[in-house]
């Protein structure tokens, strides 16, 4: 998003970059150490600030979080980062598929109900 875009639009851009690692790491409840670790897993990537920092958005919060839910249960952070993308290219794939369907019903002149 360019710099001269109005803070307002920023601030509700899910993939805007607006949280330090420390507030990031104090909003899931967890620590740095965890961040880092998903992002060595290639879970998340933060974006980096002029200084360096690491920078995460609201979206990468939420994958963050969901990862913490697993760890938290016990799941290895490993295995637990390889089912967060798992379920978000599953949730992307279901999503493609209903767009698809709307579109052949569109196109044949269906109705928008599903299947009886």
């Amino acid at each position: 998003m360019p710099a001269d875009t109005p803070l307002s639009d920023r601030l509700d851009d899910d993939d805007y970059p607006a949280y330090t690692m420390g507030r990031a790491a104090e909003m899931l409840g967890t620590t740095p150490g965890f961040l880092r670790a998903i992002g060595e897993a290639r879970l998340i990537t933060p974006l980096r600030s002029e200084g360096g920092h690491r920078r995460y958005s609201r979206y990468q919060l939420r994958i963050a979080a969901r990862a913490r839910e697993l760890v938290d249960r016990g799941t290895p952070i490993e295995a637990a980062c390889r089912i967060v993308i798992l379920e978000d290219q599953l949730e992307e794939a279901q999503r493609i598929n209903a767009e698809y369907r709307r579109a052949a019903q569109k196109a044949s002149g269906g109705s928008d109900a599903g299947p009886s």
